[in-house]
């Protein structure tokens, strides 16, 4: 099995966290979106959509979209299961999920935000504070979520879910860019409980082969 990512991608980080969950062995290989490496004809007859992931799976298929692929390792691979098989628990997952991989991540995404700047000569300053009106606007909405389904340390439950695959990344990524998280004190306990797992660990940016020095 064979994962095209970017160490810095929330998309690839939120697939790279499930693989880590479930034990799976796979090859790694890097696609620099910085430099544009997404947009070659190589990788985009691998991914016509031109994004980071991309799976190969162990029989040659091809799949992108991280929502689409943790699907496939959860139907696949089903121990640890990433989606309860119960409501209300499945349907508290996926509210969660779905708050940040369609209403966060893809208005504050790299081409997003480059459009920003190159096309639209917003400033950076200007552009900043689009990322940060964003994030508070979808961290509000999930911190209330998680707060609606508190039943252990992580976003729904006593174990990790695909919910928290995707919490970790995106506030991984608002901490990187400056954001003020002070106001989101449940979204936090979750990603510091997260990150005292090893499978987190191992998926985090800064210990990917691909890290390109900040």
């Amino acid at each position: 099995m064979k994962l095209y990512s970017f160490f810095n991608s929330s998309a690839s980080y939120r697939v790279r966290i499930a693989l880590a969950l479930k034990g799976i062995d796979h090859e790694t290989v890097g696609v620099n979106i910085r430099i544009g490496q997404q947009n070659s004809l190589e990788y985009r007859r691998l991914n016509p959509v031109g994004l980071v992931p991309a799976l190969i799976t162990d029989e040659g298929d091809a799949l992108g979209q991280s929502l689409a692929i943790t699907d496939w390792l959860d139907r696949h691979f089903p121990q640890p299961p990433l989606l309860p098989t119960n409501d209300p628990e499945r349907m508290r997952v996926l509210e969660v999920v779905y708050a940040i991989c369609c209403d966060i991540h893809p208005i504050n995404n790299l081409r997003v935000l480059r459009y920003l700047s190159d096309e639209l000569k917003v400033s950076e300053e200007e552009k900043n504070r689009w990322y940060a009106h964003w994030i508070q606007q979808g961290l509000s909405a999930v911190e209330q979520l998680l707060r609606r389904s508190d039943a252990g340390p992580f976003c729904v439950g006593d174990r990790p879910t695909l919910a928290d695959c995707c919490l970790v990344p995106q506030w991984a990524n608002a901490l990187r860019m400056g954001c003020d998280l002070s106001g989101y004190p449940r979204c936090k306990a979750v990603y510091e409980a997260c990150m005292a797992l090893p499978a987190f660990i191992t998926a985090a940016p800064e210990n990917q082969q691909d890290k390109i020095p900040a």
